[in-house]
């Protein structure tokens, strides 16, 4: 709220500068020789307290936005490696690390930018676009709307503009991930593809990855270029269209030269406006193609229970165990049976050792135990409750493990 009042502040103290400018044209231009010294200081003194007002509102803004920028991305990595940590397992088999960690970074800064910074930008320059042509229309009502018939066709190319980017852009951050994805696997398990003399073939996959990121940049530039030229067209038209047309009234007596000053500073203003809107309103689409995927993950209800069920005091729990017809199959594979028909009963206090061949299931008897997935069928019981009735995490930490 602060950061917004300043901006109101700066803004509108920016676009009084070419009302008081074009009355200090006039006062050089209409007012006697004797009176002109003393006129002159005394605007120009007024206009540089105004000018110094709205330097350091301008800046106070600017560092109310960049520090709500961090808190703004801050609050979303946690939240959403809150949400990623209390995601079943099944999700983890399923979704790449590299592509989660490319969204924990990439896509939050991204976003936080566009919502922050960008924002700022774009209201500042909206407010002096308003601003600009209200004072446009209060100068010169017909010269206004004389200049101001090209804005139709450029709001129809935002629009345009806009919806193609956002696509582009999430297709650009997809395509990122999955190359952040496999670099990450790849250099995570370099003694693997060491060992297969495999080091040439990963170098070609990930440069056609990284290859597949540039054309998408390239299409998102030529967009960038195009938009940007014409918007950039439209305001140096804007610039002419008010020499053109105020000369032919000044021609008839209906402006002055200070007027005419003024207007042509807020259509200038104006001009420069627009180009900051189509800067904003790029950003904004890249934010929220980047802010599509953070929010399916922050939104994201976990399948299995993370910190929810009935724990048991001391005098309940004493660890007895067991496994009554239990019928399994991995999420990634449902086509592939593990167990069907499983059982197994442990007494408290026991200690029994499963053993067998790789690939018979041990490891997975020990993860449905944790509660990491959940059988198909069957139940597994720890003193005769469901652990499905259990808390998970309060379950788990009386279980000792040591990974293979």
């Amino acid at each position: 709220a602060a950061a917004v009042g300043f901006l109101t502040v700066s803004s509108v103290i920016t676009m009084s500068a070419p009302f008081f400018l074009g009355k200090v044209i006039d006062v050089i231009y209409t007012n006697p020789s004797e009176d002109f010294t003393y006129s002159l200081t005394s605007l120009c003194a007024l206009l540089s307290g105004i000018f110094l007002c709205g330097a350091a509102a301008n800046a106070t803004r600017v560092y109310l936005m960049q520090t709500a920028g961090q808190r703004i991305v801050k609050r979303l990595r946690t939240t959403m490696f809150s949400s990623i940590l209390k995601q079943e397992t099944a999700f983890f088999d399923k979704t790449r690390t590299g592509e989660l960690i490319n969204r924990l970074s990439s896509d939050t800064a991204l976003l936080g930018r566009s919502v922050t910074e960008n924002l700022s930008d774009g209201l500042r320059a909206g407010a002096q676009a308003s601003v600009g042509v209200g004072m446009m229309f209060f100068v010169s009502p017909s010269l206004a709307a004389f200049v101001l018939s090209v804005v139709p066709p450029l709001a129809v190319l935002a629009v345009i503009y806009g919806r193609y980017l956002r696509k582009l852009t999430k297709m650009t951050q997809d395509s990122l991930a999955e190359a952040t994805q496999l670099a990450e696997e790849r250099i995570g398990n370099i003694r693997t593809v060491r060992a297969f003399g495999q080091e040439v073939a990963e170098m070609e996959k990930y440069t056609n990855k990284v290859d597949y990121v540039l054309q998408l940049s390239k299409k998102e530039a030529l967009a960038r270029a195009g938009f940007f030229g014409a918007t950039g067209l439209s305001g140096n038209l804007i610039v002419l269209s008010v020499l053109y047309k105020g000369g032919l009234l000044m021609g008839s007596a209906y402006m002055t030269v200070g007027e005419l000053s003024s207007f042509l500073m807020y259509a200038f203003w104006v001009g420069i406006s627009i180009g900051g809107l189509s800067s904003f309103y790029s950003e904004l689409m890249k934010g929220l193609g980047a802010g599509g995927r953070l929010w399916e993950l922050t939104e994201r209800k976990p399948q299995l229970p993370f910190n929810e069920g009935i724990t048991l005091g001391k005098d309940t729990f004493r660890g007895a165990l067991e496994f009554k017809n239990v019928e399994f199959a991995y999420p990634t594979r449902p086509e592939t049976s593990i167990f069907k028909d499983f059982s197994l009963s442990i007494p408290a206090g026991s200690v029994m050792a499963l053993v067998g061949p790789s690939g018979t299931g041990k490891s997975t008897i020990v993860s449905l135990l944790l509660r990491l997935y959940d059988p198909i069928s069957g139940t597994i019981t720890v003193d005769g409750f469901d652990i499905r009735q259990l808390n998970p995490l309060w379950f788990r930490t009386k279980i000792g493990t040591v990974s293979q």
